[in-house]
């Protein structure tokens, strides 16, 4: 990349344009270790600018003019330098030895160049050092979101995880639903693992159900964690021979299910990955089946029941019976 003159300057903040603060996220925790950092040692890094005039563009150092401003300075030492805007953001972007960017932050400043400024792809990626499919792939982390989903994270509101993976998907079936999930986000800092499990049972309820779970999430997420603990006790209460009744049982249903659904398949043109399950499937039953009947025969609760004995010395206690009247 060529080089070019720069200038350090003292400049007033109120000469500064925030034009890229949108591109940035707001992370308030990292600004007040930032501000204690300046107020104690002082602005060791200088910002970086392009001039506009008598204003400067202000590239990188948003943290810091937000703390300075926490300060309650007035002043910023800022390295001005003289180029044109895009080849000034494609340094910022090449720059190794300030802070890393995040993904969507790169993905905002590579949107800036290609529909602000009018850059293409491929001509980014050869300025940038990079390969074309690396520019495509942070474009497509943004593309689609809408503003308000943008601005849950440049705020930290929101991940970009939960953004591209829970909200975009929401939006595109449902706007009005992801608006008002992500409402709900912002109000009841819901996290990315919470809007996950919200979004999992979203996608397999009914009508009614969504409409509940968008309604009132956090009471969705309650609910859910205490019949989670219920599920969690009982299965305590209930022990091992509760959860091999448990597991009777779910053969039982998937054996029903499995039996609805090979009666829908012609048995002339079964896929032979199919055939060769079932007959693993057959093979591990006739074992199963050849286990369980042994377990039957010794079943120790015979005796207890009143089952016949093979040394029995004499006739089984009399039970209370039925008159003979009553039986005729």
């Amino acid at each position: 990349m060529p080089a070019f003159n720069s200038q350090c300057l003292e400049l007033d903040l109120h000469r500064l344009e925030l034009r890229y603060a949108h591109a940035r996220l707001v992370e308030p925790r990292a600004v007040e270790r930032l501000a204690r950092s300046i107020e104690r040692h002082g602005q060791l890094m200088p910002c970086i600018g392009v001039a506009d005039g008598e204003r400067v563009v202000l590239l990188d150092g948003y943290r810091r003019v937000a703390a300075l401003q926490r300060l309650g300075r007035d002043t910023a030492f800022v390295e001005r330098w003289s180029c044109d805007l895009a080849h000034a953001l494609i340094t910022v972007l090449c720059r190794t030895q300030a802070r890393a960017l995040a993904a969507i932050e790169e993905a905002l400043l590579l949107r800036e160049l290609t529909e602000g400024l009018g850059l293409t792809q491929n001509e980014l990626a050869q300025r940038c050092g990079r390969d074309a499919s690396w520019v495509c792939r942070r474009l497509q982390l943004i593309s689609g979101l809408p503003e308000k989903v943008l601005a849950a994270v440049r705020e930290g509101t929101l991940s970009t995880w939960a953004a591209t993976r829970v909200i975009a998907p929401l939006a595109r079936a449902n706007a009005a639903h992801a608006e008002r999930l992500l409402q709900s986000a912002r109000t009841e800092a819901l996290s990315t693992r919470e809007l996950n499990c919200c979004f999992e049972h979203y996608r397999r309820a009914g009508h009614l159900a969504r409409e509940r779970l968008i309604a009132n999430p956090r009471l969705f997420l309650q609910a859910l964690s205490a019949t989670g603990e219920a599920r969690a006790a009982q299965r305590l209460r209930a022990g091992l021979e509760g959860e091999c009744a448990a597991d009777v049982r779910s053969i039982e249903v998937l054996s029903v299910r499995l039996r609805k659904r090979l009666a829908t398949l012609s048995r002339d043109s079964l896929p032979q990955a199919l055939v060769n399950a079932l007959a693993h499937l057959r093979t591990t039953l006739e074992a199963f089946l050849a286990q369980l009947e042994s377990d039957c025969q010794h079943d120790p609760r015979g005796d207890r029941d009143g089952g016949a004995r093979a040394q029995s010395p004499g006739p089984l206690a009399a039970r209370d019976q039925p008159h003979t009247q009553a039986l005729a």
